[in-house]
């Protein structure tokens, strides 16, 4: 497993809105992203609850920078084209942690699964499909 830095990560992200809601990295490899973010009350929805979205932008970041790192050679970028979430739990406060683990990286596609917990238990379980760019002829 090759463990990369996470600061280029974080300096990518400067100004985007995973860093306006805090994603934090905490590890990155190509078989293993580690990422989450402090609830803060931008995260709630109005009723007080954790805003589904907030889970969706930790799981959907952490999975794509995963694909960003395990790019073919060649490929240019890449754009999500299909994810999906199963809700399980929320949270009012405290953590809220993302593992993504590549399941499918092909030369086309990529499948990525995330499990977003939050005080120890799974509140969400993720996966996206990414289509690999490459340049144009």
């Amino acid at each position: 497993m090759t463990t990369l830095p996470t600061k280029q990560l974080h300096e990518r992200q400067r100004g985007t809105l995973p860093d306006l809601l805090g994603f934090d990295i905490v590890s990155a490899s190509t078989q293993e992203i580690k990422a989450g973010f402090d609830i803060k009350p931008h995260h709630l929805a109005p009723n007080g609850y954790l805003h589904a979205a907030s889970i969706i932008m930790l799981a959907d970041t952490s999975c794509g920078y995963g694909c960003m790192i395990t790019l073919p050679e060649g490929a240019n970028s890449f754009t999500t084209i299909e994810l999906k979430s199963n809700f399980l739990g929320t949270a009012r406060e405290g953590k809220v942690d993302c593992i993504a683990t590549p399941v499918h990286l092909g030369r086309t596609t990529q499948v990525w699964d995330a499990t977003v917990s939050a005080a120890g238990k799974t509140i969400a379980l993720f996966r996206c499909t990414q289509m690999v760019l490459w340049p144009k002829a």
